[in-house]
Parts: structure tokens; C-alpha cells; sequence
């Protein structure tokens, strides 16, 4: 089991800046990449971003520019820092991680909730 735990939510002016986090503990071995979703008010949830165990990272093309994904490895940390938001960008954010086992897993954490006023 993989347990995800996010922080760094809040109510942020657009334009501004917020850096999100999202903590990993237990089985981390066969993770073989990382990222993140959100979900805006009555929309269905969208992919943000993904960070693999090489560091290479992936990014929804609308927010390649003001979105980064990191990885501290040895903390067990996943990073979105998050510049120019915009109202559009409200929503809660949602860590996962993917696990390559018997099969492919996918594990979640609880959300932490972004708010970009105008």
C-alpha cells in the first residue's frame, strides 16, 4: 500500500503563486511515476502533470509555462509549485501514484483544495 498525503492549498489572488506537496510512505519500491489531477467545480477530474523515477516530466499542454512538477527522492515528496494562477486553475488537487506490481495500481491522496479569486 501507498499512502499520499497533500498540502499547500489554499486561497491564493490570480496572478499569484502556490506551491503544492504531496507526501509518500509505504511500499514506494515499484512506483514508477507520480503526478497530479484536479477538479474543478462540476467538471470531471483532469490530469495535470506527472513526474517519473527519471525525473522527466509530463504536463497538460495548456499549463506547460506556469506549472511545475519536482521530486525530492529522498524525502518521498512530490511538488507542484504553481505560478499565474487563474480562476480557472480553482479546484481540488489530487496527488497519485502509480505502481507497477502484478499489475498497474494507482493510489490517491485525500485532495487539498486550491481557490484563485479575481
Amino acid at each position: 500500500q501507498v499512502q499520499l498525503v497533500e498540502s499547500g492549498g489554499g486561497l491564493v489572488q490570480t496572478g499569484g503563486s502556490l506551491r503544492l506537496s504531496c507526501a509518500a510512505s509505504g511500499r514506494l519500491l515499484n512506483i514508477i511515476d507520480m503526478g497530479w489531477f484536479r477538479q474543478a467545480p462540476g467538471k470531471d477530474r483532469e490530469w495535470v502533470a506527472l513526474i517519473d523515477r527519471d525525473n522527466r516530466s509530463t504536463y497538460l499542454d495548456s499549463l506547460k509555462g506556469r506549472f511545475i512538477i519536482s521530486r525530492d527522492n529522498v524525502r518521498n515528496m512530490v511538488y507542484l509549485q504553481m505560478n499565474d494562477v487563474k480562476p480557472d486553475d480553482t479546484g481540488a488537487y489530487y496527488c497519485y501514484a502509480r505502481e507497477s506490481a502484478s499489475r498497474i495500481n494507482f493510489y490517491w491522496g485525500q485532495g487539498t483544495q486550491v481557490t484563485v479569486s479575481s
